[in-house]
């Protein structure tokens, strides 16, 4: 005999899904407009940063363009005379730093920036001529110079009596440049006397054999060196302009007498009694004007009654 059970089931509740339309409404969660105030100000912040960056790279190469553009100034001001300087001591450092104190580097600083000013950047490279070869010159056999006690001081840096009697003459005629004195007429005078000027100071009285180092003594390996050293300045000073031929072998000439003046002066009145204010940077101020000078009036009463 079979038994049949039948079991009964809870109802099954209904299931309702909602209107399509209803899920509009649901709230949406927007990552921009979160209430939290640190969180905005983050996001607001790194955007912004992010906008700045961007805005930074044409803003620098635009500083960079102008900054070039100021160097580059034709006619040269000071402003570019100022930033060029700037630039190029700061590049040049670790050069300047093995030559000169730092007092003489601020020296050549403003001996640099009136340069540029007055002759531009050709003026300014036939400075620098100079000086690489001067340090040069001064480095030379310096131990030698050290074992006879008549190295220079500081290991040959130069401070800036030096460099302003080294370059007085260049000076006075950059100035006289700058504010036109003798008008157009003039402006290759004053640039001639300034080429000279760095021509000269590169020397005999008697021959006979004195200790290395005594003023107004010289030897052949110096008037060698001094004579060549004239011929490179005044060919730099051609090949950038400031000077044609002709006036190059006027600054060599001028350079050489100038250099054989100051011998004299050396040997016959510095250390002699009543002449001990005339020292090394005062013969050399003597020196390298006369060199100025006389490229000036050889020009004058040479190369102009040449012409003529």
């Amino acid at each position: 005999m079979s038994i049949l059970l039948f079991v009964k089931y809870p109802p099954v509740p209904s299931v309702r899904f909602p209107h399509p339309n209803s899920l509009l409404k649901i709230p949406k969660f927007n990552l921009f407009n979160s209430k939290n105030p640190s969180f905005n100000y983050n996001l607001n912040h790194a955007k912004m940063s992010s906008t700045q960056r961007a805005n930074a790279v044409p803003s620098v190469h635009r500083a960079v363009a102008e900054a070039m553009n100021l160097m580059q100034s034709t006619p040269p001001t000071w402003q570019s005379a100022l930033l060029s300087n700037i630039v190029i001591f700061v590049l040049g450092s670790p050069i300047l730093l093995s030559g000169l104190s730092l007092s003489g580097i601020a020296a050549a600083f403003l001996l640099g920036t009136l340069t540029w000013r007055a002759f531009g950047p050709s003026g300014f490279f036939l400075v620098a001529a100079y000086f690489v070869i001067g340090t040069a010159a001064t480095k030379v056999k310096m131990a030698q110079k050290e074992a006879q006690g008549v190295a220079e001081k500081r290991k040959g840096r130069r401070g800036p009596g030096s460099v302003i009697g080294s370059s007085t003459a260049g000076c006075v005629c950059a100035f006289l440049s700058i504010y036109g004195v003798g008008g157009k007429a003039f402006y290759r005078l004053w640039q001639l006397g300034f080429v000279s000027s760095f021509c000269t100071k590169y020397l005999v009285t008697t021959f006979k054999v004195v200790p290395r180092g005594t003023e107004g003594a010289v030897s052949v390996e110096g008037t060698v060196a001094g004579i060549l050293a004239s011929i490179i300045l005044a060919s730099v000073g051609c090949y950038m302009g400031q000077i044609n031929a002709p006036e190059a072998v006027i600054c060599v000439i001028a350079s050489q007498i100038a250099n054989l003046g100051e011998s004299i002066i050396g040997a016959a009145l510095q250390d002699k009694e009543g002449f001990q204010w005339l020292n090394n940077d005062v013969v050399n101020i003597i020196n390298i004007s006369l060199g100025s000078i006389l490229a000036v009036l050889i020009q004058q009463f040479v190369l102009q009654n040449w012409h003529t």
